[in-house]
């Protein structure tokens, strides 16, 4: 274990701690939105470690197995259950079938990449991923907040909070569907090239064997 494999699981061990602070059993409802507060505070610190366990990863030379499979597991459990959350908590801004478009996203994009890395190639994340994973943080904590906020005033400059969660949540929706059929694009295309030259490595292997028997 090093720091950036830490890092990773404490992002993993902040999930149900969120879930937690969403559920009716939270202690603290006093009606000033501490419960919102709290909830977007953490989902805003675990999507920062998101980036900060990588980094560090990558900087001080400590990409090791456990940490390649940590990190996309704990961004996929992290977006799962925040969306799952908020179809209970906030099912007015967060439809049911945007967390199903979302969250099967996730799914699909583990399942393209398991495949990837059998087949011995890997595809990077494109700018529509980044911009996805902005997006989504934007979405999830407009949403929270929502759920107590229709909007901040800010001494006559307005924030308008559920307007913002409804447009960024519908947006994500959209980039998350389009950053999907991007990445099925580039898998295609690899997972192509990668039949084609298994093909040609067998007819290779085949006219080798055929010219060095002695039976020809």
């Amino acid at each position: 274990m090093n720091l950036p494999n830490y890092i990773t699981l404490s992002r993993i061990v902040m999930i149900p701690l969120m879930l937690w602070i969403l559920s009716p059993h939270f202690p603290w409802h006093s009606g000033l939105g501490e419960q919102e507060l709290a909830a977007s505070v953490l989902f805003v610190l675990a999507s920062i470690t998101d980036g900060v366990d990588g980094y560090l990863a990558r900087k001080r030379g400590q990409i090791t197995t456990m940490g390649i499979l940590l990190d996309p597991l704990a961004d996929k459990i992290m977006v799962t259950a925040a969306f799952i959350a908020l179809v209970a908590y906030n099912p007015s801004v967060v439809k049911v079938w945007i967390a199903v478009v979302i969250v099967g996203r996730e799914f699909l994009i583990s399942g393209l990449r398991s495949i990837a890395a059998s087949e011995g190639f890997t595809i990077q994340a494109s700018d529509l991923g980044k911009l996805k994973t902005v997006v989504q943080i934007v979405a999830v904590t407009s949403a929270i907040l929502a759920h107590r906020w229709y909007e901040w005033d800010f001494g006559g400059f307005l924030l308008p909070i559920r307007w913002t969660a409804i447009v960024s949540i519908y947006f994500a929706a959209v980039v998350s569907t389009i950053s999907a059929i991007d990445y099925f694009v580039g898998f295609w295309k690899k997972i192509d090239y990668a039949a084609a030259d298994r093909r040609k490595s067998f007819v290779l292997t085949r006219k080798g064997g055929h010219s060095d028997s002695p039976l020809e």
